[in-house]
């Protein structure tokens, strides 16, 4: 029936490897926030335990890369000298030497790594440093008044660093350089990039500016002196308009207004002395039609639901 359980015997299988890794996880968190606290006095705010890494809040503002990667070499090495990790059973009245003292009175399950750490802990651990396997030490940020430090233990640190090489492997496959080359290639190419996209950002307002000229020449003036020009794309950005949009708008009298079927959009442009403020024009007619955008009186651009939306 809901909610009994018939009497018998419940057989309870451990999955090792899961278990493995949060012994490893767990242990290697006590030996950096024993390690923290002692060579910096930084104590452990908080901790989190994730199924891919981990992470430490400790009490400081800042942690420069200098002293992150020293605090690694030190934990790896007292990993390496495979300290006993031992349990105990005290009376909280009675136990002394605690990292963290406990507000739980009675028996105390107590976690100690031999000459580091005496932590009050219900959680799983290893037998002694070694098993811990290599600590990782990765991102840090600040959390507010704290800084948020990822770390990986043992089997985990072993994948991240299979996948980051696999990863840089395939980048300078891609760039037919070697791993050690990346680092300085990377930010050449990068440096490289932004200088042609400058270099094509002017050469397009060139472009814009000699079309929006060429067009708006052949535009007869309305009887107010206005030269109206609107462009129709299948398909595309109106943002992609933006620069001719800024051309032809720079002469005198002019609006303009590209319209993008698919995805519908719209964007809207207006001389200074046109008598038109493009924002204005434009914000309630998206609103009208169920649209959303807007901008200032030189330039305004939106999106709406539909093709329809986009005629009206």
């Amino acid at each position: 029936l809901e909610g009994e359980v018939a009497e018998g015997v419940v057989k309870g299988v451990i999955d090792w490897t899961r278990r493995w890794d949060h012994m490893q996880q767990h242990t290697g968190q006590h030996l950096l926030s024993a390690l923290c606290a002692d060579t910096h006095g930084w104590e452990t705010q908080s901790v989190h335990f994730g199924p891919d890494s981990s992470t430490l809040d400790l009490s400081t503002e800042s942690i420069s890369p200098a002293v992150l990667r020293e605090i690694e070499r030190l934990a790896n090495a007292i990993v390496c000298e495979h300290r006993p990790v031992s349990v105990r059973f005290e009376q909280a009245e009675t136990a002394t030497g605690l990292r963290k003292p406990s507000d739980r009175g009675g028996m105390l399950r107590i976690v100690e790594i031999e000459g580091l750490d005496r932590s009050a802990c219900g959680g799983t651990h290893v037998r002694a440093t070694g098993e811990i396997g290599a600590i990782v030490l990765r991102r840090v940020e600040r959390v507010r008044k704290s800084t948020r430090v990822e770390f990986l233990c043992g089997g985990r640190a072993v994948a991240r660093a299979r996948a980051d090489f696999e990863t840089l492997s395939a980048l300078a496959q891609g760039m037919s350089c070697s791993i050690d080359e990346l680092s300085t290639l990377v930010p050449a190419q990068g440096e490289q990039l932004r200088a042609l996209e400058n270099e094509r950002r002017r050469l397009l307002d060139e472009v814009s500016a000699t079309r929006a000229r060429d067009a708006y020449a052949g535009i007869v003036p309305d009887a107010a002196g206005l030269r109206r020009l609107v462009q129709r794309r299948p398909t595309g950005k109106a943002d992609e308009s933006r620069a001719f949009a800024l051309a032809f708008c720079a002469l005198p009298k002019a609006t303009f207004a590209a319209v993008v079927a698919t995805p519908p959009a719209i964007l809207v442009a207006a001389s200074d002395d046109s008598g038109i403020d493009a924002g204005r024009v434009l914000k309630p007619a998206l609103a009208e039609v169920g649209g959303k955008g807007g901008g200032n009186a030189r330039l305004a651009q939106g999106t709406v639901p539909d093709a329809g939306a986009l005629e009206t």
